[in-house]
């Protein structure tokens, strides 16, 4: 495993910003689901269906606090995919938006040490790519410093601070699996992605913007 990490990264993750058909509508859930001040929004007015290669996923403290947030996400109008549930890894469950956004919400620990809450330890956006080592050096290209890397099968970089957005790469398949969700053929991400390395286009088709542009709607 490669532990290679920078104090210093010259690029990060700043913001993301979803494409919906309805941003009063995507504010309200936001809002509801707990996570309106983490994310961006942008109207576009169609929709798409299928896997959207991504997926944004919080990290929480306990069981019970990966319960609350897929319940409010589900009472917000989100549609489970998988119920929350113990794994190999912990506990989490994978809901969708109403405008088509993948979420998952997980946990390291299987047994709740203190009461639910509402906070977020980690926010990651974790995209599916077809070549994970031809990713990551693409990333590295642009100034992103390597957090940890798993060989051809995953990937994550330094979010820059605690309250930043984290990036990670997993093989688009096997996230395709993991969500609950076909793997069905490649349409539009929906999503922006803000940073200081200017605008420019990764080789699985997500886009960046520099943070300043990637504003909300």
């Amino acid at each position: 495993m490669d532990t290679t990490t920078d104090t210093k990264p010259a690029g990060r993750l700043s913001s993301v910003t979803l494409e919906v058909a309805d941003v009063e509508e995507a504010r309200r859930f936001y809002a509801a689901f707990g996570v309106d001040t983490r994310i961006r929004l942008r109207a576009r007015e169609a929709q798409d269906t299928g896997f959207r290669g991504f997926t944004l996923a919080l990290t929480v403290s306990g069981p019970a606090t990966v319960d609350g947030f897929v319940a409010a996400a589900v009472g917000a109008g989100a549609t489970v995919l998988k119920p929350a549930a113990k794994s190999l890894w912990g506990y989490s469950g994978v809901v969708q938006a109403p405008d088509g956004t993948i979420w998952k919400i997980a946990t390291s620990s299987k047994k709740d040490t203190g009461p639910a809450t509402r906070e977020i330890d980690e926010f990651i956006l974790l995209i599916g790519v077809q070549n994970v080592k031809a990713t990551k050096q693409f990333y590295v290209d642009r100034g992103l410093a390597v957090g940890k890397s798993f060989g051809g099968k995953y990937a994550e970089f330094l979010p820059g601070d605690s309250s930043a957005v984290k990036l990670a790469l997993y093989k688009r398949r096997a996230l395709a699996k993991d969500l609950g969700v076909p793997d069905s053929a490649a349409g539009p991400h929906r999503i922006v992605l803000g940073g200081a390395s200017g605008a420019f286009t990764d080789p699985d088709g997500f886009a960046w913007e520099p943070a300043e542009s990637a504003g909300r709607a």
